[in-house]
């Protein structure tokens, strides 16, 4: 998969205690709309996804998380590699928090289900919407939170804007 960019904050002591958390992430557009998580209680977006368990693929971690957040069942045959985004800072307990973002391209199913929020997500309030994605960048770039959640919405920007330039929301009109 090709690497979309790299965030290192190098705020982070070497050689501390390490925790990695790789992660699967959707890309779902649907009439020039990007499918995003809202948090009600922080106001910002992030794409559908999350950890990656141990034992299982990208492809069943990506489908599992999107259902929980959003309530939307993935395609498993339209799953598409995009890129990922390696993410190296301070931890919130341990010295190091390393994080591969995998992000892929999919499709949903039209019917919706019933959201399987944990705890955080309940408290936080998240939401599914489809946006225009230049909404999402210019409020994750206005919300202000502490510098680990911060490097998120950066991050979560920066891949709108790529999806932006790379032309995957130009409306293509045939005949």
């Amino acid at each position: 998969m090709r690497i979309l960019f790299e965030m290192d904050k190098k705020d982070y002591i070497s050689g501390g205690s390490v925790f990695r958390r790789p992660s699967a992430r959707a890309i779902i557009i649907k009439d020039g709309k990007i499918a995003m998580v809202h948090s009600k209680k922080y106001n910002y977006y992030k794409f559908p996804g999350g950890g990656i368990e141990a034992a299982e693929s990208m492809e069943d971690a990506l489908i599992r998380e999107v259902l929980e957040e959003t309530g939307l069942c993935v395609i498993k045959n339209s799953i598409q590699e995009y890129g990922q985004v390696h993410r190296v800072q301070k931890g919130t307990k341990e010295d190091i928090f390393i994080q591969d973002n995998y992000y892929f391209l999919c499709c949903v199913k039209e019917d919706l289900q019933q959201q399987d929020l944990d705890t955080y997500e309940e408290e936080e309030g998240f939401t599914l919407a489809f946006l225009e994605p230049q909404f999402a960048i210019d409020v994750n770039r206005k919300t202000i939170l502490d510098d680990f959640r911060q490097t998120m919405l950066e991050r979560e920007a920066l891949v709108l804007e790529l999806l932006i330039q790379e032309g995957y929301f130009i409306r293509r009109i045939f005949g």
